[in-house]
């Protein structure tokens, strides 16, 4: 156990990521760099994410920064990264963080948890990196890793209990920062999905996987479900050179997020009829339905959205919503879900 880790930082010291949010092996990073980019990798890729991290950080470069800015703002910035509870969560935690913890972030993973947004993978990365606690780190890349190296044949999700207590078994108390961003490194470079570069892994002796010669079938992963589709009329209103748009309710699916009235999404073999899309419409013009449809997926389920264009001779105050300059739309930070709906009309 003490070889493989021994192996594995000697690895890293010499093939390590370049990522913004990193430091030199061996040197903590700030704790503010480290937290800020684990919300933002939950669920989203490092090539996405390094563009919005930078972003972040040249509009706030402290958390005390973070925790003044307008909740609206923060939202806006976010747009694009998908998962909008997380960007609600970190506004919250920066300003916990300044106002209870004096801006300072816990150094263990136990006060970590308590702080908005923060279960136990990202307290346990935010312990180990920013503060080198001996954490055991374990995200989808480490899964991947460990699954071979132990040849773990349970199926996920229940694979995860053994799965961490393998890490555990391999994770130093020496360096665990810097284990833990080497075994993340190794799944996402060498010890790939498909076609796993075993010859250039620096732990293939240790691996099982790779001894009997199916590592491809490792992590075992249940069936996949089939994901439903969700269909729905969103609404395209013009007054003049600008559109109407919703401010959404602020929880739920792109809770506080802008988008487009629409009805709602509702798992359905076809599109709402009729009379059911326009009492549901923000105003009753005269609305003429595209038949082009957009389409997005989320975690759970398809979206297909067709579009209703019309016209109002006036400003309408409508609840909830705002009226916004089209062809300034890209300053809104529309999700990519409405973001794909509006080039329909655009």
């Amino acid at each position: 156990m003490a070889k493989i880790a021994a192996e594995l930082l000697k690895w890293y010291d010499d093939e390590r990521r370049d990522l913004p949010w990193r430091s030199h092996p061996g040197t903590r990073p700030d704790p503010y760099h480290v937290w800020l980019s684990e919300v933002m990798l939950q669920q989203t890729t490092v090539a996405t994410v390094k563009a919005y991290f930078e972003k972040f950080l040249k509009l706030w470069p402290t958390v005390d920064a973070l925790a003044q800015a307008p909740l609206d703002v923060v939202l806006k910035e976010w747009a694009g990264l998908g998962y909008y509870a997380r960007a609600r969560n970190l506004h919250k935690c920066a300003q916990v963080v300044v106002h209870e913890h004096k801006g300072l972030f816990p150094d263990n993973e136990e006060h970590l948890r308590k702080l908005p947004g923060i279960g136990d993978y990202t307290a346990s990365a935010i312990a180990a990196i920013a503060f080198d606690r001996p954490a055991v780190v374990v995200d989808g890349n480490v899964e991947r890793v460990v699954s071979r190296m132990f040849r773990i044949t349970d199926q996920l999700p229940a694979a995860r209990k053994p799965i961490k207590d393998a890490t555990t078994k391999i994770t130093p108390t020496r360096r665990p920062g810097d284990f833990a961003q080497a075994m993340m490194d190794l799944g996402a470079t060498t010890c790939t999905p498909r076609n796993p570069k075993c010859l250039l892994c620096p732990v293939k002796q240790g691996c099982a996987a790779q001894k009997a010669g199916d590592m491809e079938r490792f992590p075992v992963k249940a069936p996949k479900k089939i994901k439903p589709t969700r269909r729905a009329i969103s609404f395209w209103l013009v007054h003049r050179d600008e559109v109407l748009l919703e401010r959404r309710e602020p929880k739920g699916l792109l809770g506080g997020m802008p988008g487009l009235f629409s009805t709602p999404w509702v798992e359905r073999s076809d599109f709402p009829g009729l009379t059911e899309w326009q009492q549901n419409a923000p105003y009753g013009a005269s609305w003429q339905l595209s038949e082009e449809i957009a389409k997005h997926t989320f975690t759970h389920f398809h979206l297909e959205t067709r579009l209703a264009v019309g016209h109002s001779d006036k400003r309408l105050n409508i609840e909830n919503g705002f009226w916004h300059p089209a062809a300034n739309l890209e300053e809104v930070g529309l999700p990519t879900a409405f973001a794909k709906i509006v080039k329909l009309a655009l």
